[in-house]
């Protein structure tokens, strides 16, 4: 079983045992996408494997997030705001834009990218170092931007 399947399932018991109903649907969410996935598949998941699903529901809560505030909808906003609170601390440390910029400069040296054509390569090898610690629509536009330069 890996950490954060044990880290999530730990803390689902703690909030059924404090009654915070809030982190207790939030995380209970989590937990039966990983479970679906698993039946799904038949496989165990790894870290990785549940830190993507980690990633998709906070996407997912992000773009919501977007719907609702454009409606007009803050009680809806609010609550998405408060699960993707709820959700960040299972991500790892997330890297600086300076950070990100000098991954993005390593990997477009790495790769030899020379243009726009070349951006699907440079973003694989940015997906694979800078899972969960950053927002990869925000380094894609950012490698979108030095590529075209």
């Amino acid at each position: 079983m890996s950490e954060l399947k044990d880290r999530l399932t730990a803390d689902m018991k703690a909030a059924m045992k404090s009654g915070d109903k809030a982190l207790l649907g939030t995380v209970r969410m989590v937990l039966a996408a990983i479970k679906q996935r698993e039946v799904d598949e038949r496989i165990e998941l790894s870290d990785a494997d549940v830190l993507a699903i980690v990633e998709k529901a906070i996407k997912q809560r992000r773009e919501s997030l977007a719907q609702f505030e454009a409606a007009n909808r803050d009680d809806l906003a609010a609550k998405e705001r408060e699960e993707i609170a709820q959700l960040m601390p299972y991500l790892p440390a997330q890297l600086s834009e300076a950070e990100i910029g000098s991954a993005i400069d390593a990997a477009i040296a790495e790769t030899g990218a020379e243009g726009m054509r070349d951006m699907g390569k440079v973003m694989g090898l940015l997906k694979g170092r800078m899972q969960g610690q950053a927002d990869m629509s925000a380094v894609s536009a950012m490698l979108k931007d030095k590529l075209s330069a």
